[in-house]
């Protein structure tokens, strides 16, 4: 899109029609090439166009302008382009194009999600979702990091949820079945029982113990009939692993990252920020002051200005189980003592209510974790990590992996973990192992935070959920 500022010259602009507006002399057309959150007003004279094509310049149409952009006379905008060509690409029934210039729920608009992108909020929270994803990038290209792709599809299940999207080529109707009546999976594709994964954790952990240091963004995938505004089935995440880095070391990297991606919002996408941040602020205006939201821009410095309040999950739970909300019982689910998992109200009341800045918890009972956590001295909790942020709980868990293959065998069988077919992940801790540590940031989690979106349905370009795989 055209920079403002840069006026008396001739320009060329294609994009879609948002508005047009205008009498018999002069017609005042919004134009927007998808790349800001600004459209360009273009002023056609009706003594230099014929009516019959204005009348083709209609919402949603895509258009091709050539003409001097001036400096704008009018209120809205710092600069216009004086039409003196113009050329219709693209016509568009205004009154069957769904989307019309007023309000409408994002609920409706993910069902017109091949246009919804035109919208100014979704324009803005994908180019924001791109900068995110760039950033990223970038921050683990500085800092040494290898890009691992790990596959898609797995014959293990990291986090032993079983919740798992089945890969076959089985005819459905009738499978083949062994002795015992099972469905004999020697004779699929792949020769076992295959599905997609749910993290590319442990082949990552692989990569680490070569490379140093790796890191893999790519698709995964839950088959959790969950329906809240906090799950999708197919989800993006980012799971860097490190070789020679322990908790200490790994609370360190997730923070300079988290702050390094904020950052890097608020310093290329201050444009879609501000209209994200007023959007919400004109959603809550009508809630009390307790229950709003903390503004979106202040709430992301926040982020940034506040170093990490570190504590174990002991004191976090003697914190909670004395805490004003737990003893008036104003908490959903109170916390009783040692051994409960935390929810969000409780994640969200550390950080919100009682410290006033980010925390990572530490130490967890190895009950409620996975097996490849790294043991603690104690028998009781695990060298896990999770960071929580205001408003949106946790954003990111990792951990120390244990790299003790003896404590490794043990946990797995402990957890009912098939010890037999994760030889090639067990080796690892056979050849050369060490130290190492890692952790998973939900990619579009982390959007929910920058956003300030309240549903990670309008964070990713096709949601798929539950009885829903459309477009």
């Amino acid at each position: 899109m055209l920079l403002a500022g840069n006026v008396d010259r001739e320009v060329e602009i294609s994009g879609w029609v948002r508005t047009k507006r205008g009498n018999k002399q002069v017609n005042f057309i919004a134009l927007n090439d998808g790349s800001t959150i600004h459209s360009i007003q273009v002023v056609a004279d009706m003594a230099l166009f014929p009516e019959e094509l204005m009348r083709r310049v209609t919402t949603g149409a895509a258009v091709r302008v050539k003409g001097l952009l001036t400096a704008s006379a009018g209120s809205g905008q710092t600069c216009e382009i004086q039409a003196r060509e113009l050329e219709v690409l693209g016509e568009s029934d205004p009154e069957k194009f769904p989307i019309q210039p007023k309000k409408h729920s994002l609920e409706f608009l993910r069902e017109v999600a091949h246009l919804r992108f035109r919208t100014n909020i979704f324009g803005a929270v994908f180019r924001i979702r791109h900068a995110m994803a760039f950033a990223i990038h970038q921050y683990f290209n500085e800092h040494g990091f290898f890009y691992l792709h790990t596959p898609l599809i797995t014959a293990s299940d990291c986090e032993g949820a079983g919740e798992m999207f089945r890969v076959t080529t089985l005819d459905p109707q009738n499978p083949p079945l062994d002795e015992n009546g099972a469905v004999d999976y020697k004779q699929d594709f792949f020769g076992k029982a295959t599905s997609l994964t749910v993290s590319g954790q442990l082949e990552g952990e692989l990569g680490a113990m070569a490379l140093g240091k790796i890191y893999t963004f790519g698709p995964t995938f839950r088959a959790e009939n969950s329906n809240t505004t906090r799950h999708l089935s197919e989800f993006w995440m980012i799971e860097p692993e490190m070789a020679f880095y322990d908790l200490k070391d790994n609370m360190d990297l997730a923070e300079d990252f988290l702050k390094y991606l904020i950052r890097y919002a608020l310093e290329h996408c201050m444009d879609d920020l501000k209209f994200l941040s007023a959007r919400l602020q004109e959603e809550e205006k009508d809630k009390k002051e307790e229950e709003r939201s903390m503004e979106l821009i202040e709430k992301l410095n926040f982020v940034l200005s506040n170093p990490f309040e570190r504590l174990t999950y002991t004191e976090a739970v003697e914190i909670l189980k004395n805490s004003k909300p737990n003893k008036n019982n104003k908490f959903q689910y109170p916390v009783t003592g040692w051994g409960v998992d935390l929810q969000s109200e409780h994640e969200r009341y550390l950080v919100e209510k009682h410290f006033k800045r980010p925390v990572i918890l530490t130490g967890y009972p190895k009950e409620i974790k996975a097996f490849y956590m790294k043991q603690n001295p104690d028998g009781k909790t695990v060298a896990a990590m999770d960071i929580l942020f205001p408003q949106i709980g946790e954003i990111v868990g990792g951990s120390q992996r244990e790299e003790e293959y003896d404590k490794l065998v043990a946990r797995m069988k402990e957890m009912d973990v098939p010890v037999g077919g994760m030889s090639w992940y067990l080796d690892t801790r056979r050849f050369g192992s060490a130290v190492h540590s890692g952790f998973g940031l939900g990619f579009e989690r982390l959007l929910l935070f920058v956003t300030g979106m309240g549903n990670i349905r309008d964070v990713i370009p096709f949601p798929r959920t539950p009885k829903n795989a459309e477009f």
